[in-house]
């Protein structure tokens, strides 16, 4: 296009704007003046005027004119105003852009400075001699006193170097040994075929003494003295072991019963009271001690009574379960003569000592390993109703005082005993399923490959997080929802705290803190974890004042069908963990970006959504769709 140019623009410099707003008032009221004389001429209605009127506007026109020139004056000199700004507003903006270059630099070489101070060496982790072994076992050409006790430096280096030939040393001598052990283990495999020659002739030997063996009734020693000592047991107790005696024999050979217990005690319970002999020489004795005795109070009559009631018979039964693991289930059963309920405690053995899963003391807790098995069973109660008018006597409210030094008097343990008890109200039969594995539980364990299209799969890459079990009677002022702390759970659940932090765990602290409060009830997996969710992110979020965050607990306490797995379930609690670290991706991810902070944005968006926010409540896009990959709204 052709560039227009109007004569104006030479003006333009030349001219005073004040002037021309002076020219600019002084035409507009010219025009007004004509005007009206032009009006006032015409409403005369006189032929004569007309030429009057003609001289009129054609001074009208001039003026015209000159408003039209003025008016292109003002645009010109607006545009030229114009012009200048922007100038100058580039030239600020061209600064401000090497302002943030310059503080962008110092930040990183802050970042690289503090690397540089927080740098430890491999050589700070080896165990060097100390200095005066070093100078006194070093050769000269290494040790350099004359160099090395001035410097620092050059005393590490060589006390790395000496380091270094003493561990050459080593690695020779440990040469030879394995030399020498390897003509050790050909000795050895010599001698063994020599003895593996001899296993034909003792076993020939062996069943040759069969006949004898069964005779003098060898094998059967133990198990007869075990027959002997059933005898003396309570009828629960004897019950239980005969049972499980058979139950062994015919299905699990791996299963151990045995007695434990002292047989002259058990003996002595069933002798008759020897006669008294009502000797008056006695009887004064006797007055003069209880005379002379202090009568006990009445606190220390009724500790003895509850001792008396809570007395367990002498015998025990023990049961040991091993697991093909080679982890085995330790179970003691005790008969509270007085009560007439049988109790148990358990014990597990592990093959290997348990590193991982957070959750496996509480899981082998003896105080929860048998709960639940049958509906409402937490063995805190006592089954026999009769027990509580018998604890009315002598001061006792509850059994579950008493649990940790009696056992627990579950409702199974009465029946293998043999004993049955009439509930308190009628129950509906519901079927819980078993306790899940312990590999099962935890964040760190991997993910299933069935339920891998459930989540984002670059998930919390900067985040920490850790579990830790918490008491119920401390969880519950960290419920953050008053629903968790009510709905239907107690205090055998179990129960957890696990924080997660999400920040850049290079070289600064954690920005956002994710808190779950995570209660588990005993018939797990069929009743689902309940989770109580508290953000602690530029303020504490929570379900009560934040809607996104209930979306979150929705996601894993709602939802959670869609996390069950394989059957029967057991990855239920790990497939809501990585949901929930999903889910606190995307709400951190979506939070707009506040403009007053300089800088980049502190959690930068990796995950695609269709929509950052829906709907008067502002929720965010925590479904995950599979195998697309992008999050929407539910």
């Amino acid at each position: 296009q052709d560039v227009r140019y109007y004569s104006e623009e030479c003006e333009v410099d030349l001219r005073d704007p004040i002037k021309d707003y002076e020219l600019y008032r002084e035409t507009c009221q010219e025009l007004q003046r004509l005007m009206a004389e032009i009006q006032e001429l015409k409403s005369r209605g006189i032929k004569d005027n007309a030429s009057e009127i003609d001289e009129r506007r054609i001074q009208s026109c001039v003026h015209f004119m000159t408003l039209k020139k003025l008016n292109r004056l003002a645009h010109i000199r607006l545009k030229k105003g114009r012009d200048q700004t922007h100038e100058a507003k580039q030239k600020v903006d061209a600064y401000h852009l090497q302002l943030q270059n310059l503080l962008y630099e110092v930040m990183h070489l802050q970042k690289e400075i503090t690397k540089c101070l927080e740098f430890k060496s491999k050589h700070e982790e080896i165990e060097l001699v100390s200095l005066e072994e070093f100078y006194k076992e070093a050769p000269a050409e290494i040790s350099r006193p004359a160099i090395t006790l001035s410097e620092p430096h050059q005393q590490t280096l060589a006390r790395l170097d000496w380091e270094l030939e003493q561990r050459k040393r080593l690695a020779e001598k440990y040469k030879e040994c394995l030399t020498s052990k390897e003509k050790i283990l050909k000795e050895i495999e010599v001698k063994k075929e020599y003895l593996s020659s001899l296993q034909p002739r003792l076993n020939s030997i062996m069943q040759a003494s069969l006949p004898v063996q069964e005779y003098l009734f060898m094998p059967f020693d133990q198990a007869h003295k075990q027959y002997e000592t059933a005898r003396h047991l309570p009828p629960p107790l004897y019950v239980l072991f005969v049972q499980a005696s058979a139950y062994g024999q015919a299905c699990d050979k791996k299963l151990v019963v045995a007695i434990e217990g002292s047989v002259e005690e058990a003996k002595a319970l069933y002798k008759p009271p020897e006669d008294s002999q009502d000797d008056e020489s006695d009887s004064d004795v006797e007055e003069e001690q209880t005379t002379k005795r202090r009568r006990p109070t009445l606190g220390v009559q009724l500790d003895d009574k509850r001792k008396e009631m809570l007395k367990r018979h002498p015998l025990s039964v023990t049961v040991d379960l091993k697991c093909k693991d080679d982890n085995v289930l330790h179970l003691t059963f005790y008969y509270l003569m007085n009560l007439n309920v049988m109790t148990v405690k358990a014990k597990v053995t592990t093959a290997v000592e348990m590193t991982t899963a957070i959750s496996a003391g509480d899981l082998l807790s003896p105080d929860s390993l048998l709960s639940c098995l049958y509906p409402g069973d937490h063995g805190r109660r006592t089954p026999n109703p009769a027990n509580q008018f018998q604890f009315d006597k002598v001061g006792i409210l509850t059994l579950s005082d008493y649990v940790t030094e009696l056992g627990h008097p579950y409702v199974g343990v009465q029946r293998l005993g043999g004993l049955h008890f009439p509930k308190d109200q009628p129950q509906a039969c519901r079927t819980h399923s078993p306790l899940p594995q312990t590999s099962c539980w935890g964040l760190g364990e991997a993910v299933l490959a069935e339920d891998t299209h459930l989540y984002y799969m670059a998930l919390i890459e900067r985040g920490t997080g850790r579990c830790i079990s918490v008491p119920w009677q401390l969880l519950i002022p960290t419920l953050y929802t008053p629903r968790a702390a009510s709905g239907g759970l107690h205090g055998k659940s179990l129960q957890w705290e696990a924080p997660w932090s999400v920040g850049d765990i290079s070289s600064l602290p954690c920005a956002a803190k994710l808190q779950a409060a995570v209660v588990m009830n005993p018939g797990y997996s069929t009743l689902p974890p309940i989770f109580s969710l508290c953000l602690n992110w530029k303020g504490e979020r929570t379900s009560s004042n934040d809607d996104n965050i209930r979306a979150m607990e929705s996601e894993v306490n709602v939802n959670y069908k869609e996390l069950w797995g394989p059957k029967p379930g057991y990855q239920l609690l790990t497939n809501q963990l990585q949901r929930l670290c999903m889910v606190l991706d995307v709400y951190l991810e979506t939070e707009p970006h506040d403009t007053s902070v300089e800088g980049p944005k502190e959690f930068p968006q990796e995950k695609m959504c269709l929509r950052l926010v829906r709907g008067p409540m502002r929720l965010k896009p925590f479904k995950f769709n599979y195998p697309q990959g992008f999050f929407s709204h539910r």
